[in-house]
C-alpha cells in the first residue's frame, strides 16, 4: 500500500525552525505546531512559516490534539493523544482530539510525503513528532509558571495537568496557557525516557469513544447535517466500464422531495431533500447503458485467464539464479496452484461525502484518508485554485483501504455533481452523496483476484533446491498516479510483498508477475498483497515440512535467516498455545507467521469439526512484535479485529461476476463473520524498545494459513482455492 512510498529520511533535530507557537487570538491559550519536513532540503526551505497547530491548550483547560491522520477505528486518535499527553503530563480526561485541515506543508505523513493515512504508518511516522509537540508545550508552560511565580523552572513539576511548586503555588495548564504563548520555543525540547512514561505502554480508554457512544452530531459523514443540505444518490453502470447511453427521469421526478435529476460523467444523480426520496427516485430511472467497452466476463473466465498467465514468464520480480535448470536437476518437484477471489472491504459505513460549492470556494466534509489527493482532485475538477478548497476530515466507520483511492473518485463525483447543479441553474446548496450498501458492494475497488503457481525443487534428502513463484492479478498501481514512482522496473510490489522479501532462506527464489487487464477497479485491502502471499508461503512451508518429515514449527525456525523478531513471535505464540503438548481429542492446530508493515505476527489456530464436517475455529493464540507498544489494549483490539476480519474472508467471502455484473450485493450474499464463528483469541505482545511499527493490518495475513494448516493437520490436504466454502469445509 502507501508504505511503498517510504524513502530513507534523515529526521532533523527539533529547533526553532521546526517549531512554531501561535497566539490563539480571541480564543486564547497556547497553540503549538511541530513541523517534520518531508526531507532535509524541505526543512531548509521552510523558513518556519507554518501556521497550523498540533497542540492547543485552551483557557477552559482542555488539551486539543490535532490529528493529521483520519480515525477510522484503528485507534490513531488515541495513539497520538497518548504521545502528547505523556510528554505534556496532561490529565487523560482533559485531552480531546480534532482533525487537522488539509495542508501537506504542515501535516504530511513523514513516511510518504503527502497528507494521508495508510500502510499502517500513522503511529510509526508520528511517534517522535507528537512527543516533541507535547514536550515543547510543557517546557513553555513551565517557563511561564517560573516567571509568574518567580521561582526556578527546575523546581516546578507537572502531573495530571497540574503545574505546581513546593511553595504551594499551583495552576492548571489552561490557566497558564496564555502566558506560555509568549514564551520562547525550546530549541530541543527534552523528551522523557521510557522509564518516565505515564501513558505510553499502558492501556487507557480511547478518546473518541464518548462522541461515538452518544452519537455526537456530524461525527460521521453518514450523519452529517447542515442547513439546506440536499441528498444525492447516483445510478452507475452495473458493469465496470459501462457508459451512459440514455435515460428517462420522468417518473423519478414525480417522487415528492426530489429536486432534480442530473447527468454527471459516471452516471445519473438524483437530488432530493432527504435520503429516502433520493433512493426511491433512483429506482424509477429508466436507463440504457452502453457496454461496448465494459467488462462482461464471468469470474470463472477471469480465473482461468489468470491461471493461464501463471504458466508463462512475466515481469521479473526476483531472480536469484537459473531456477528452471535447478528445478530440472531436482530429484522431484512439488507443484501447487492457488487462486483468490475479489474481496470487498465491507466497512460498516458505506462511502459518503458532502460538499458545498458557491462557484468560488469549495468545502468538503467526509472521512478523507488521503487529504492531499482528495484536495488536488477537488481543485482540478472544479477548476479552482487549491487555496479555495477546504477539507474537513470526519470520523470514518471503517475503511480497510477503501477510502484511500489514487483517483479520489468520490471527490471527483461530487465535484462533478456540484458543477452540474450550477449548470442547471440551481442555487448553490450543500449536497451529500450517499452510497447504499448495494452501491458499496457492487462499486468495485476490490482486493484483486489473483492466481499463484508454485514449483519447488527438492533434492534426494527433501531439501529445497529452488523456489519458483508466478503470480497473476490486476495491478493496483498500474495505470494510476502512483505508477510512475511506485513501480520501479515495471514491478508492482504490492502484489508480491511477503514473498519477494521473505526471510526464509531458500537457496534460490525466482518470482514473476503478470498483470490482468480488466475494467474492474482494484484497490488495497487490509494488509494488501500480504493477504494472499502469506497464505501461499505459509501453507507451502507446512507442505514442505511434511515432505521433509519435519515438525512445522521446527522447520520454520531452521529456514529463517537473520530475522530474530520473526523467530521471537513464533516461539512466543507456540509457547502460549501449548504447541509442544498434543491438543485435546478432536482438536487440530496450525501455525503461521508473517512480517508486514514493519511488524511481526505469529498465530496458532486450533480447530475442530462440527458434525456436518465443517470447520470451527476454536481458539487463536497470537504473538505480536510491533516495536514500542503505545497502547497495549488497542494493539490487542487491532489484532483481534484483524483475526476476525481475515477469518471471515478466508471462510466465506468472495465477490463474483456473472457476465460482468456483481452477484454479491449485501451482507446476505457477502456473508460476514458470525459471532458463532469468532474464536477465543489470546494476544501476547512482545516487550520492545524498538521504534513503533504498524498494527492496523498485520494481524490479518497469518490467520488464513494458520487455519489452512490446521485443516491439513487433520485431513492431510491444503485448501488452495478460496474461500474455503469451495472446499466444503465451511
Amino acid at each position: 500500500m502507501l508504505h511503498f512510498l517510504k524513502k530513507p529520511m534523515e529526521v532533523p533535530q527539533p529547533s526553532r525552525r521546526t517549531f512554531l507557537k501561535l497566539s490563539a487570538g480571541t480564543a486564547g491559550g497556547l497553540m503549538l505546531a511541530v513541523n517534520l519536513p518531508r526531507t532535509v532540503e524541505a526543512a531548509a526551505d521552510a523558513g518556519g512559516d507554518f501556521v497550523q497547530p498540533f497542540v492547543h491548550i485552551r483557557p477552559d483547560n482542555t488539551v486539543a490534539v490535532i490529528s493529521k491522520h483520519i480515525e477510522m477505528g484503528q485507534g490513531t486518535a488515541s495513539g497520538l493523544s497518548t504521545l502528547v499527553a505523556d510528554e505534556l503530563d496532561a490529565a487523560w480526561e482533559q485531552v480531546t482530539i480534532e482533525f487537522a485541515p488539509s495542508d501537506p506543508k504542515v501535516y504530511a505523513n513523514a513516511a510518504f510525503g503527502m497528507q494521508g493515512t495508510g500502510g499502517s504508518t500513522a503511529m510509526a511516522s508520528s511517534f517522535m513528532q507528537y512527543r516533541q509537540a507535547g514536550a515543547a508545550a510543557k517546557a513553555m508552560i513551565v517557563a511561564a509558571a517560573a516567571k509568574e511565580w518567580d521561582v526556578p523552572a527546575s523546581e516546578i513539576s507537572v502531573s495530571k495537568g497540574v503545574v505546581s511548586h513546593a511553595s504551594g503555588k499551583s495552576a492548571t495548564l489552561g490557566e497558564l496557557a496564555g502566558l506560555a504563548a509568549s514564551e520562547a520555543v525550546p530549541e530541543e525540547p527534552k523528551l522523557k525516557t521510557p522509564d518516565q512514561w505515564v501513558y505510553i505502554g499502558k492501556s487507557f480508554p480511547r478518546v473518541d469513544v464518548k462522541n461515538k457512544t452518544v452519537g455526537a452530531p456530524n461525527s460521521f459523514t453518514i450523519d452529517f447535517q447542515t442547513d439546506g443540505l440536499l441528498v444525492a444518490t447516483v445510478a452507475r453502470s452495473p458493469r465496470f466500464g459501462g457508459k451512459l447511453k440514455s435515460f428517462d427521469a420522468a417518473e423519478a421526478k414525480k417522487v415528492p422531495g426530489v429536486v432534480d435529476v442530473l447527468q454527471i460523467p459516471n452516471g445519473v444523480a438524483v437530488l432530493a431533500r432527504s435520503t429516502w426520496p433520493a433512493i426511491k427516485a433512483r429506482d424509477l430511472l429508466e436507463i440504457e447503458w452502453d457496454d461496448s467497452e465494459a467488462e462482461t466476463r464471468s469470474s470463472g473466465e477471469m480465473v482461468a485467464d489468470l491461471k493461464e498467465m501463471t504458466g508463462k514468464p512475466g515481469v521479473k520480480v526476483r531472480e536469484d539464479g537459473d531456477a528452471e535448470a535447478a528445478l530440472a536437476a531436482s530429484a522431484r518437484v512439488i507443484e501447487a496452484d492457488y487462486d483468490f477471489p475479489f474481496l470487498a472491504h465491507g466497512a460498516m459505513e458505506p462511502l459518503d461525502i458532502a460538499m458545498k460549492f458557491d462557484g468560488d470556494m469549495a468545502e468538503f466534509w467526509f472521512g478523507s484518508q488521503i487529504q492531499t489527493i482528495d484536495h488536488n482532485v477537488a481543485a482540478a475538477v472544479l477548476g479552482i485554485d487549491p487555496d479555495k478548497v477546504k477539507i474537513n476530515t470526519l470520523l470514518a466507520g471503517g475503511s480497510f483501504g477503501r477510502r484511500a483511492q489514487a483517483n479520489a473518485h468520490p471527490v471527483a463525483e461530487i465535484a462533478s455533481l456540484a458543477l452540474a447543479m450550477r449548470d442547471a441553474g440551481l442555487e448553490p446548496a450543500p449536497v451529500k452523496i450517499l452510497w447504499t450498501r448495494e452501491d458499496d458492494m457492487t462499486g468495485g475497488y476490490y482486493r484483486p483476484m489473483s492466481a499463484h503457481r508454485i514449483r519447488v525443487g527438492l533434492d534426494a534428502d527433501n531439501n529445497v533446491t529452488a523456489f519458483s513463484y508466478n503470480i497473476a492479478a490486476k495491478s493496483i498501481m498500474k495505470g494510476t498516479a502512483f505508477e510512475a514512482f511506485m513501480m520501479t522496473g515495471g514491478v508492482d510490489h504490492t502484489m508480491t510483498e511477503g514473498v519477494h522479501d521473505t526471510t526464509y532462506a531458500f537457496p534460490m527464489i525466482n518470482m514473476d508477475q503478470s498483470f490482468q487487464e480488466t475494467k474492474v477497479p482494484v484497490l488495497w485491502w487490509r494488509s494488501v498483497g500480504h493477504t494472499h502471499t502469506a497464505y501461499v508461503m505459509e501453507t507451502m512451508i507446512d507442505r514442505l515440512a511434511k515432505e521433509a518429515g519435519k515438525e512445522p514449527l521446527a522447520y520454520r525456525l531452521e529456514l529463517i535467516k537473520d530475522d530474530p523478531r520473526k523467530v521471537g513471535v513464533l516461539k512466543l505464540a507456540a509457547e502460549k498455545a501449548g504447541w509442544d503438548t498434543p491438543p485435546a481429542e478432536g482438536r487440530f492446530r496450525g501455525i503461521a507467521a508473517h512480517q508486514s508493515f514493519g511488524s511481526y505476527v505469529a498465530e496458532v489456530a486450533e480447530i475442530s469439526f462440527r458434525d456436518d464436517g465443517t470447520v470451527k475455529v476454536e481458539k487463536v493464540t497470537a504473538a505480536v512484535d510491533c516495536g514500542t507498544p503505545i497502547n497495549p489494549d488497542n494493539i490487542r483490539a487491532q489484532v483481534e479485529g484483524g483475526i476476525g476480519f481475515g477469518l471471515g474472508a478466508v471462510l466465506r467471502n468472495q465477490v463474483t461476476l456473472a457476465d460482468g455484473v456483481v452477484e454479491e450485493t449485501n451482507f446476505d450474499t457477502y456473508v460476514p463473520l458470525r459471532m458463532s464463528d469468532m474464536p477465543e483469541v489470546e494476544v501476547h505482545i512482545v516487550p520492545s524498545n524498538e521504534a513503533p511499527t504498524g498494527i492496523g493490518e498485520p494481524g490479518v495475513p497469518p490467520i488464513g494459513p494458520a487455519v489452512a494448516n490446521a485443516i491439513a493437520a487433520a485431513k492431510g490436504e491444503w485448501v488452495t482455492s478460496l474461500p474455503m466454502t469451495k472446499a466444503g469445509v465451511v
